[in-house]
């Protein structure tokens, strides 16, 4: 695929249902050779985002290009070289296995160069293989869907949910599998609740909210500007002054414990420390992910962000459709 040509550019995308506005208005670029992030809780259009650029559903206006290549008008082009994670109870229950994986590689027209190592580092057995899907878990079947979307090497993978039903030491297997793709050329878009999965695999991110994205960053450049904690333990009472320290404020006060929270650089905290004697320790962590995420929602204790729904909310009929 020509470098200069992102893998996926959309441009003012919006889809409607009736009344409800499941996207509104997203632009975004995916350039080639990365792993992309796609943030965002139930509900918020991550889902309606891949239906679009899979041409399973027409956009209400905008447009998404695959490889320049415009997913409803020519969706045949767009998708010629891409590999699609099909919903775990969406496939064929009674094929056993092997005749999936045959079936899905057939579809693309490729050889299944990737089957042998897939199989390997997800644990699908033979005798898993030749068994019909009707018997298998919902991890049995992840994998299964996960080999038949990556076994061809396609240039572009998209990836909604991707570990959902496996197991932490099968998850890091798949990690090391994306990693090795990417390293290779290949380009992953991946929707995930997972943050921590995010933050291990991903180069970029966005975080969408109510069918708008509300960043896009690196997960650097994203972490960079966004507050960690540090926890200090003093001998004795700590001292006064901290709270006056550019960027810094306390939020916790218990005993001899101050736990801080810090924006931008950490100098002006160390120096401080740094003049005294009586510091017992010292925790300073990382900004998380996690963090973050919740931050762009202001999450409140009931689950809800600025006065939208909370998180895990069981939707409305009309808004299933959406997710």
């Amino acid at each position: 695929m020509p470098l200069d040509t992102p893998a996926i550019a959309v441009s003012n995308l919006t889809k409607c249902y009736g009344p409800v506005t499941a996207l509104d208005g997203v632009d975004l670029v995916v350039p080639p050779g990365v792993t992309y992030g796609f943030l965002g809780p139930n509900g918020a259009g991550k889902t309606t985002t891949i239906r679009l650029l899979m041409g399973f559903i027409r956009p209400t206006a905008g447009t998404a290009r695959i490889w320049g290549h415009d997913c409803w008008r020519d969706g045949v082009k767009a998708r010629a070289d891409l590999g699609f994670l099909v919903p775990a109870d969406a496939l064929y229950p009674d094929m056993s296995g092997a005749a999936l994986l045959d079936y899905m590689a057939g579809l693309s027209g490729k050889p299944p160069a990737l089957r042998r190592l897939l199989l390997d580092a997800l644990e699908l057995g033979e005798d898993a293989l030749q068994r019909r899907l009707n018997t298998y878990s919902k991890g049995m079947k992840q994998k299964l869907a996960l080999t038949a979307a990556i076994q061809t090497r396609p240039a572009l993978l998209v990836l909604d949910e991707p570990t959902d039903g496996l197991d932490p030491l099968i998850q890091r297997a798949f990690e090391q599998v994306l990693s090795d793709l990417r390293s290779q050329g290949a380009t992953v878009f991946m929707s995930s609740h997972d943050l921590a999965e995010v933050e291990r695999t991903c180069e970029r991110v966005a975080i969408i909210r109510d069918g708008r994205i509300v960043a896009e960053e690196t997960i650097g450049d994203l972490k960079g500007r966004r507050r960690r904690m540090a926890e200090v333990t003093f001998a004795g009472e700590p001292p006064p002054g901290l709270d006056a320290l550019d960027g810094i404020d306390v939020i916790e006060r218990e005993g001899a414990r101050l736990v801080l929270s810090l924006e931008g650089a950490v100098a002006p905290l160390l120096r401080f420390l740094g003049n005294r004697d009586d510091v017992v320790d010292l925790l300073l962590s990382p900004p998380r992910l996690e963090d973050i995420f919740l931050g762009f929602y202001d999450a409140h204790p009931n689950g809800r962000a600025n006065g939208a729904e909370p998180f895990a909310r069981t939707p409305a009929p009309e808004e299933a459709i959406r997710r």
